[in-house]
């Protein structure tokens, strides 16, 4: 797709999309955000990091009240879109209610609007697309605190997962590929492939139509690990009706996974886009119809997943009626992503 469509394709979006990536910082984007007394919240059991830190909004901890503190539990890192804060988000997602009925933690880091005045997480810019530099950096020591520190509850270090809707979906693609010794896997929803944008005019481009060299974006996924690489099981959600992200970069997300999968592990990771293991089409009690389609590896375990759901635009599929940026007529994102990370936990290598 040529930069003349996807500009005319998108052009009723392009404004609010623009006001978006105005908060970059270019000229000190790598300091990382800090994260201090923020705004109250009115989720019931949502904790927060307890370290003081010297100004902007802090992460929300949420700890299901039957959790034993002394049983290690799997974390959930959920990463917000733009003009999302961590308290809208969980409610929008519903996320809270499945970590209650199946006993993990979650933790929603915040964008400071200082850093992005929109709320977005810089993914499009270099100083935030690689290790121990930035947004990544300063979400990875969020959870390196509540690992370390967090009277409540004990955090399972071997079942860490990160997953995020539209910026945030980008931010876990990088966290993914940055820190795979971190996260035992990956959730994008809505989101954009590591490294398909490096300012705001490519990143204009690759949410207008994707990126279409996936062999590039794999080796670069890859190359972010280093010698920590291995295989990182991920799923992707994405509507067919996304005029903010388009659908196409549902698959180049998929395509950068599988072939920086097969870099790390090329006995066992050869996965191929157009050849699932299983496809099956549904219809959700919202209305929507959808295809699930899953790949595993040469052994049998679960490596990915792509929820494609028809008619669903920018927004969390199965969500809250009325929040932000969620449309409840599509299945539930949460609980497929849950549903996802928990598979992959019994079935793979971790």
């Amino acid at each position: 797709m040529d930069s003349g469509d996807w500009r005319a394709l998108y052009a009723s979006n392009q404004a609010e999309i623009r006001r978006a990536f105005t908060g970059g910082d270019p000229q000190h984007p790598s300091t990382p955000p800090t994260w201090g007394s923020g705004h109250p919240t009115a989720l019931s059991r949502a904790e927060r990091v307890t370290r003081s830190r010297p100004a902007g909004p802090r992460p929300l901890i949420h700890v299901p009240r039957q959790l034993d503190p002394r049983a290690p539990a799997p974390l959930v890192c959920l990463l917000h879109g733009c003009t999302q804060d961590p308290t809208s988000f969980a409610a929008a997602t519903m996320m809270n209610d499945l970590a209650d009925r199946h006993g993990f933690v979650v933790v929603y880091p915040a964008q400071d609007r200082g850093r992005n005045p929109q709320g977005c997480w810089n993914w499009f810019l270099p100083a935030h697309q690689r290790r121990g530099a930035g947004e990544p950096a300063a979400i990875v020591r969020v959870i390196g605190e509540l690992i370390e520190a967090n009277p409540q509850c004990t955090v399972d270090a071997r079942r860490v997962y990160v997953a995020g809707l539209s910026a945030g979906g980008a931010m876990a693609a990088i966290l993914g590929a940055c820190y795979p010794d971190l996260f035992a896997a990956v959730g994008i929803h809505s989101g954009l492939a590591y490294r398909s944008a490096t300012d705001v005019t490519s990143a204009f481009r690759a949410m207008g139509g994707g990126s279409a060299d996936g062999e590039v974006h794999g080796r670069a996924a890859h190359a972010a690990g280093g010698q920590l690489c291995r295989p990182t099981p991920s799923i992707v959600i994405h509507g067919s009706a996304d005029r903010t992200v388009a659908p196409a970069n549902a698959r180049a997300v998929l395509r950068q996974s599988m072939i920086a999968n097969h870099l790390a592990a090329p006995d066992r990771c050869n996965t191929d886009v157009a050849r699932p293991a299983t496809s099956s089409r549904g219809l959700s009690q919202g209305g929507y119809s959808y295809l699930c389609s899953r790949w595993t590896d040469d052994d049998g375990a679960l490596m990915h997943e792509l929820l494609e759901v028809d008619g669903l635009g920018h927004a969390w599929s199965g969500g809250v009626a009325g929040g932000s940026y969620t449309d409840p007529r599509g299945p539930s994102a949460s609980q497929a992503i849950w549903t996802f990370f928990d598979l992959t936990d019994s079935s793979g290598e971790r």
